[in-house]
């Protein structure tokens, strides 16, 4: 599990990208989202459609829009809502400790956009 920051330090509508190096294996950065209704979400910070960062997209709802190509991901399963992304985004498991938000990673594989290897240069 991760520890990732204060709850208080994430205000509601707001993201944060998180590098999740946590063993000797390459991870791709996580997104971490507070939603305006309170919820927490984590998400690898990939689109699946080309390399862009989640974290910089739009929060609305339960729901964020990718900056580049306009792609939205339901944050609560990872499913795309809005094409031209056709896969879905890895979704993490999200406990608030101590005030803390934490992150338990997904050990289902990554789906990340063609050329895009984390850990091996592309």
């Amino acid at each position: 599990m991760i520890r990732i920051c204060p709850l208080s330090a994430l205000p509601p509508g707001e993201a944060l990208r998180v590098h999740a190096a946590q063993d000797a294996e390459p991870h791709p950065p996580i997104a971490v989202f507070h939603t305006e209704e309170g919820e927490i979400f984590a998400v690898d910070d990939t689109c699946t459609h080309q390399d862009a960062s989640l974290a910089d997209g739009w929060l609305e709802g339960c729901e964020i829009e990718c900056p580049l190509h306009e792609s939205k991901f339901n944050l609560r399963t990872g499913q795309v809502d809005s094409p031209p992304a056709k896969l879905p985004i890895r979704t993490h498991t999200v406990h608030i400790e101590d005030d803390h938000i934490c992150v338990e990673m997904s050990d289902a594989q990554p789906n990340l956009p063609p050329g895009v290897k984390f850990g091996v240069e592309s």
